[in-house]
């Protein structure tokens, strides 16, 4: 394992059992709403700061990008990018779907990425060029090249309903062509889904890089293909993001772009 990706996953592990620990026993289960529809914990706080402690120790000269913290100050070639809780209103509800998603950017490329479930113990990991895992099992997509049959998954704007027709006619588009579609309220969870096997393809408009960051180099890294709404690669600037087997995302992109 690359030293940089083990030290993530040591720090996706630590936060990952504060989390599970708390929503086990209910405690500082306490929402703030950050906006419309739009909740923050203790725990996710927390989390953040324990998983960038965590990395510092290794590598205190290191820069961080965290839903939480924002942005903190250091070397630009070095990039942890952090969703301390990828699913806050899931853990919120009692809902036991829910991960700590960390990735590395070295020098403007996804380097390392850990995506951690913490109530189901999977953790998937990558690293640029060395293929996908989860638990050290080799990971891969499924190798469907058609929407007949496939089992998609996608989100839907809960911070910002204004989007919601529009996401409701790509459902519409391409409901009727698949087997079925999920929505399961962890973006993070999704591309490893994908990147697994677990599930043909994902789409989603209004995500942020945290989001997405750790689970885009695990699906590459798994034979998947990742791209923005217009089948280019913007998705963390524009927020819009499909992945799964390269043919299944050029037939999605075909129907919502």
């Amino acid at each position: 394992m690359h030293p940089m990706l083990n030290i993530a996953v040591r720090a996706a592990r630590a936060a990952g059992d504060m989390i599970a620990r708390s929503f086990e026993s209910e405690v500082d289960i306490k929402p703030e709403r950050k906006g419309d529809n739009d909740y923050v914990t203790k725990i996710d706080r927390e989390a953040e700061q324990l998983i960038i402690s965590k990395i510092k120790q290794s590598y205190p000269d290191h820069s961080f990008v965290g839903e939480e913290s924002g942005i903190t100050d250091g070397s630009e070639d070095f990039k942890w990018i952090i969703d301390p809780l990828d699913g806050t209103t899931n853990f919120v509800m009692g809902v036991p779907h829910f991960a700590v998603s960390i990735a590395l950017m070295y020098k403007g490329k996804l380097d390392q990425a850990v995506i951690f479930d913490p109530i189901r113990h999977e953790l998937f990991t990558a690293s640029r060029g060395k293929g996908a895992q989860m638990n050290n099992y080799r990971l891969r997509v499924n190798t469907l090249k058609d929407l007949e049959g496939t089992l998609l998954a996608t989100g839907f704007p809960y911070k910002n309903k204004e989007g919601a027709n529009e996401a409701i006619q790509r459902f519409s588009q391409i409901y009727p062509l698949v087997g079925d579609i999920r929505s399961s309220g962890s973006s993070a969870l999704d591309m490893a889904y994908v990147a697994s096997g677990r599930l043909d393809g994902y789409w989603e408009k209004g995500v942020k890089p945290w989001d997405i960051a750790a689970g885009e180099l695990i699906v590459k890294e798994a034979g998947g293909l990742v791209t923005d709404f217009n089948g280019g690669h913007e998705h963390f600037r524009s927020g819009e993001i499909v992945a799964g087997h390269p043919k299944v995302v050029q037939k999605i992109v075909r129907l919502i772009k």
